[in-house]
């Protein structure tokens, strides 16, 4: 029998995509990583491709998860960065042996030697979260507009104006509720 699991929410940003591993953080949370395994297929979707995870590695992403979560959230909202969840990213970060390379197309990616294990990829995860906070990539850190959500996300639209981490899911859901509210509001037509 195979278990069905949560998809994966996928981005453009790969530290913003990981925390999206446990999603709607403030309704029902839905754990999407909820196996070794599922952190292997997570990774190798994003172009880090591990052999395998054992379950102290997944509690090891998960830490990571968590810390970059409250360390962007912190960043959206401008308030100080936690201590301790900037302890576990810079300790990732520099656990991880990865070499960034360049494309044909001009464009960076990671290279995991074929030893590489999940802390390489950790670490690269780190890296990327590293340079958004600090400002190194054009955009701007943001919280999702949705209430169950609310989830860090950055923001490269032209205005950056952008109110949900992802319009398929939160953005669509709210604007459901939205016209679901304003149905019930509106009286129905005389017979």
């Amino acid at each position: 029998m195979h278990t069905r699991f949560p998809d994966f929410r996928l981005g453009k940003v790969l530290a913003t995509s990981f925390t999206a591993t446990l999603t709607e953080r403030c309704g029902d949370p839905v754990e999407r990583i909820p196996v070794p395994h599922r952190l292997v297929d997570w990774l190798a979707v994003n172009g880090l491709v591990v052999a395998g995870c054992t379950a102290a590695q997944l509690a090891l992403a998960r830490e990571l998860r968590e810390s970059l979560h409250a360390t962007l959230t912190a960043a959206a909202i401008q308030e100080p960065l936690p201590a301790s969840a900037v302890q576990v990213i810079n300790d990732r970060s520099a656990q991880g042996r990865a070499t960034a390379v360049l494309t044909p197309e001009g464009t960076r990616r990671w290279h995991l030697s074929s030893a590489s294990c999940v802390e390489d990829a950790l670490g690269v995860i780190a890296a990327d979260a590293i340079g958004i906070i600090a400002g190194e990539r054009d955009g701007r850190l943001a919280l999702c507009a949705s209430p169950t959500c609310r989830a860090a996300f950055f923001d490269t639209s032209r205005s950056r104006t952008r109110r949900w981490c992802e319009m398929n899911t939160c953005g669509n859901r709210e604007k459901k509720a939205r016209f679901h509210a304003n149905q019930r509001k509106t009286p129905a037509p005389a017979e």
